[in-house]
Order: C-alpha cells, then sequence, then structure tokens
C-alpha cells in the first residue's frame, strides 16, 4: 500500500517521478487566469484563521465572498447554511468543514485542501473531526505570528512569477497601480478584462451598468453603437497600459448572428428603450462586440478566453439570498462550436484573429474543441489557439487526464499553456502541483508503454513547457 499523499502521490512509474521531480517541480507558476482581490494582494491580507482563509463569508457590506467549492461540499454533508456562509463561530464553521472533507473520498477537493496543509503548513496529518483541533491550532498560529503567512507571503511560497485577476472595465486599476510600482513585491499582477456585463444585453442590470460604462470614459451617455465600441476600446487600452495579457468572457454560449453595425445599432436602442428583444437580436449585438473586441485584442496582443456552457444560478432561492457564484451552478448543454468557428474565421479573414483560449464547461465538447483549434492556427505563436485546461467542475484527476489525452490525441499537447487556479483563494496555488503530477503521470504511462521514445531532452521541453514555459511565451512574460 502506498503512503497517503507522500512526496510521490499520483506518480505511478518511475518515469512519472522522474519527469515531477526533476523537471516540473521546482519550476515557477503563471496563474494566467484567477479571481484573487487585488486590492488583497497590495494590502497584503493577513488572515485571522483558517475559516477566513478557506471557507471566506460576509463582507461588510452584506456581500459573500469565499470558496464556492467548499460551500458545495458543506452542502452535500447536510450542514446548515448558517455554518457554511454564516456567522458562526470560526471554529465550528472550519470543524463542519473537517467533516464534510472527511466524506470527500474521489474529489479533488480532499486532495487539493491536503496539499494545502502539506505545503504551506507542513502538516501532512489528514484533515478529521478527530485531527480538527490539533490543525486548527498549527495553522492559527502561523497565520497569526509568521510573517510569511500574509497574502503577498503565500503567493511567494506558492514560487509565483505571474497573475492575471479577472476585472471589469470600468475598473479603475489602481490597485493594480500600487502593486506595479512596489518594489518590495516582484510577483507581476496584470489586470484581465472582463466585459460580460456589457455583453449581456439581455440580463438584468444591463442598463445601469451601461451609464456607468459612459461616466468611466468622461461621458453621460452612450448614445450609438458606435459610442458602446469606442468605449470598450478606450477601457481596453487603459488595461493594456496597465500590463492586462488576456481578456475574458464568461458565456452561457458563444453566439454568433452575421450583423450589421448599424442592425446592431438598432437593437442597443431598443434595448435602452426597455422594449424586449429577440434572441436573433441579442445575438446580432453580442456578435459585433465579439468581432470588435477581438479586432482590439489581436492589435493589442491580448489573448481572448471564452467560457462557456455554465448553467448558472440554478437554486433560485440561494441565489435570491446570496448572489452568484455562490456555489449553485452547473454543467450546461450547449452545442455552439459552429459558432465559435464563424467567430474565429471572421476574425481570420480580417487579419486580426487573436490569441484564443476556448473552454467548455461540458467534457462532452472536448474532442469538437480539440479538432476545432487545430482549424486556426499559425505563425504567430506555438498553439496561438488553445483548449483550455479542464474548467471548474472538470479540474480533477479523470477530468484534467481526459483533456490532455484529447489534446494529445487532437492537436499539439507540447505546447499546451498548462493549468490556472481560477480560485479566489490564496492557497489554490497546490492545484498547480496537483496538475503537474498529473501531467507527469500521463506522460510517463506514455514512455514506460513504449509510446513516445525515453529522450530526456524531449520529454524535458514537453514537461516544462506544458508546466511553465508555453504560458510564459504566449503571454509575453
Amino acid at each position: 500500500m502506498k503512503a497517503f499523499m507522500d512526496k510521490d502521490f499520483l506518480l505511478e512509474t518511475e518515469t512519472a517521478k522522474h519527469l515531477f521531480h526533476d523537471f516540473a517541480e521546482k519550476l515557477p507558476l503563471v496563474d494566467y487566469h484567477c479571481h484573487l482581490s487585488p486590492q488583497e494582494i497590495y494590502q497584503d491580507r493577513r488572515f485571522s484563521n483558517m475559516t477566513e482563509l478557506w471557507l471566506g463569508g460576509q463582507n461588510p457590506d452584506g456581500t459573500l465572498a469565499g470558496d464556492h467549492y467548499k460551500w458545495r461540499l458543506m452542502r452535500s454533508n447536510g450542514v446548515e447554511e448558517c455554518y457554511i456562509t454564516g456567522n458562526k463561530p470560526p471554529y465550528e464553521r472550519f470543524l463542519k468543514f473537517a467533516q464534510a472533507l472527511e466524506m470527500a473520498i474521489g474529489n479533488p477537493m480532499y486532495h487539493w485542501c491536503h496539499l494545502e496543509l502539506q505545503q504551506f503548513f507542513g502538516i501532512t496529518e489528514p484533515l478529521t473531526e478527530e485531527s480538527a483541533p490539533r490543525i486548527w491550532e498549527i495553522c492559527n498560529e502561523k497565520l497569526q505570528n509568521d510573517p510569511a503567512f500574509s497574502a503577498r507571503g503565500l503567493i511567494q511560497k506558492a514560487k509565483v512569477a505571474f497573475i492575471g485577476t479577472t476585472d471589469d472595465p470600468i475598473d479603475d486599476l489602481q490597485w493594480h497601480e500600487k502593486i506595479a510600482t512596489d518594489e518590495t513585491f516582484s510577483v507581476v499582477v496584470a489586470p484581465s478584462f472582463r466585459p460580460d456585463k456589457a455583453v449581456n444585453i439581455h440580463k438584468a442590470g444591463w442598463t445601469a451598468y451601461m451609464a456607468r460604462l459612459a461616466a468611466s470614459v468622461g461621458k453621460k451617455t452612450l448614445p450609438t453603437m458606435t459610442d458602446v465600441l469606442d468605449a470598450l476600446t478606450l477601457r481596453l487600452e487603459y488595461f493594456h497600459a496597465r500590463g492586462c495579457k488576456a481578456s475574458d468572457h464568461g458565456l452561457d454560449y458563444v453566439p454568433y448572428q452575421n450583423c450589421t453595425l448599424e442592425q446592431a445599432d438598432k437593437v442597443y436602442k431598443k434595448a435602452l428603450k426597455g422594449k424586449a428583444l429577440t434572441t436573433k437580436e441579442v445575438e446580432g449585438f453580442q456578435t459585433v462586440i465579439l468581432l470588435h473586441l477581438g479586432k482590439a485584442y489581436a492589435r493589442l496582443n491580448i489573448a481572448m478566453q471564452l467560457h462557456y456552457s455554465c448553467l448558472r444560478n440554478n437554486n433560485r432561492r440561494i441565489f435570491t439570498l446570496q448572489g452568484p457564484d455562490t456555489g449553485v451552478d452547473a454543467i450546461a448543454q450547449n452545442t455552439c462550436g459552429g459558432n465559435i468557428a464563424k467567430l474565429l474565421s471572421r476574425l481570420d479573414e480580417a487579419g486580426a484573429c487573436p490569441k484564443t483560449i476556448l473552454y467548455s464547461l461540458n467534457p462532452v465538447d472536448n474532442a469538437q474543441l480539440g479538432s476545432l483549434i487545430g482549424c486556426f492556427q499559425d505563425a504567430t505563436v506555438p498553439g496561438k489557439i488553445q483548449h483550455g485546461s479542464a474548467w471548474w467542475f472538470n479540474d480533477h484527476k479523470v477530468g484534467m487526464q481526459d483533456q490532455m489525452i484529447s489534446l494529445g490525441n487532437l492537436g499539439l499537447l507540447g505546447n499546451f499553456i498548462g493549468m490556472l487556479t481560477d480560485s479566489r483563494s490564496f492557497l489554490s496555488y497546490a492545484r498547480h502541483d496537483y496538475f503537474r503530477r498529473i501531467l507527469c503521470n500521463l506522460v510517463g504511462a506514455w514512455v514506460e508503454n513504449g509510446e513516445y521514445p525515453n529522450i530526456d531532452a524531449s520529454l524535458q521541453k514537453i514537461i516544462e513547457g506544458v508546466s511553465y514555459r508555453n504560458a510564459a511565451r504566449y503571454f509575453d512574460l
């Protein structure tokens, strides 16, 4: 029997151990998509206890911040909501999470949490209901007294080289500017442009948001579609001047409709008057924005990320009480590969197809994406169009393996830009270690099965590339 999560965790062959320990393990991290707070990074937030760090909770304004992966786990264990997102005493909430985690065999959260305890706190004991008091005390002592356990300290302990946060176009990016001029912190923290609120013309709050977008470019209103596109361009250039390397679009599905600027203008003005829109009108408006921004991304060398097929806010009671991103989302079934192809083809025809990373939350789409990306590659950068890493409900062992196997079958796995955290937690960098172990075990099995030659120089190029160097090259770090 193997030891529990020892140094060779998930490494099933000697080749896998060699690839991980000699090539992957010590490389820095490029976390090009996450949801960390730049304000907390600049202010070097300290956490009072493990509940704050792991579970989060209510902000002073009543909104919620925390790890909804963990909240789902606790709900699945029958825990009352007051212990999950409420104001019960921190230790009681931690204990409830420990009880749930003990039941989470097969769930990646079990591995992530124990990797975090090992790598950051030096704790190798499994977290159980029985061990929870000891682990609580050890972790809290470090969080409260060790200077290396602040937000910045945790980032540096994980050897992070680059962080791409997720930011609204109207954000003034003051915290990014302050981080960039702080000579005491060497990690690059860049904003990422997420214009979902402007794109989603059919969703609640859109009209009010457009007024805020206008104010961000010094205008009272944006009367025409041209004004909207110009405002988004100005904000994107503002982001670019402050180090932006990527955009991010969170879409229900990727739309595409043939729509002229004039037609989109009519739809825009109709929506401003509060009139109902048809699906075709919504998709036409969105397509015009996506094409416009895609060309701007290409001009500025900003990567376009498209995340889609999430069925959001399914539990109306929890959504009404707690808002979005609180653990009530699921995988959707959308067939939009043809729309993605049309979008990229239009951009390609214009000589303005940007670097693009495609993520579907539905793993059924793996082969479609793996075949689609090969249609639009060019000499700009190896792997210009990427099948993004296993996302959200797929970032477990099987999901990561399946995504990489599919990419290997249909494209060039050696040019993959690898893992990201997509997280709000300062401890979640352990997920990169998890990913690298799965990568090395997969490649190691292929080598030991005679499917790829045991050539160290070639294997080093692949493992180091997928773990770090490809992303560094892709984002011009």
